[in-house]
């Protein structure tokens, strides 16, 4: 298994142009990648057509052919991947919800904080979704630590090194964002 600083390393030639590391890299993030999918998709409904494994092959594909990316290092990386896996699940989600309405609430926890929201995952998801786009309008920085934090499973240390920010900060804005979520999300 490569170590944090070859993953880094391979990212950079993978920036700089280098094909030939895609085959390499694989092998060194697929296990660190399916957990990040596994949970995910623990947070959706069980009937969820989308595998652990179809996820990670669908999410990969989409951060390789990224042209535009600088890759940073190892936690930048799998910060992208958590966003690319949201916007995966949110598709798949919204084509969900379009064909099936409504649902009873149930209590889900987002860490230490209890969220309302329907039996029916797929539209928790797409109302967290939507409420984290608003949140994005009024403040990225905080909408982007919440999806790192929730959805990418990363710890505060990992998140505060892909904002390049120092811990306390995202303490603070992690505790603000989730309870503007709160709010969000239980106004009826």
């Amino acid at each position: 298994m490569a170590k944090e600083g070859e993953i880094t390393q391979m990212l950079l030639e993978l920036t700089d142009g280098n094909r030939d590391v895609v085959d390499q890299i694989l092998p060194h993030i697929y296990d660190e990648l399916r957990r990040l999918a596994g949970t995910y998709l623990r947070r959706e409904r069980s009937d969820h057509t989308l595998q652990p494994t179809a996820l990670v092959h669908e999410a990969y594909m989409k951060l390789i052919d990224q042209n535009r990316v600088k890759w940073q290092n190892r936690a930048h990386f799998f910060g992208i991947a958590a966003q690319v896996m949201r916007r995966i699940l949110m598709d798949h989600a919204r084509k969900h919800t379009a064909e099936k309405r409504g649902g009873d609430a149930e209590l889900l926890p987002i860490e230490d904080e209890i969220l309302v929201v329907s039996h029916d995952r797929s539209s928790d998801l797409v109302a967290l979704d939507d409420a984290l786009l608003e949140l994005a309008k009024m403040d990225p920085d905080k909408a982007k630590i919440v999806e790192l934090r929730y959805f990418g499973g990363l710890s505060i240390e990992e998140t505060a090194e892909v904002m390049g920010v120092s811990v306390p900060t995202i303490n603070r804005h992690w505790k603000l964002a989730k309870t503007w979520l709160y709010t969000e999300l239980t106004r009826n």
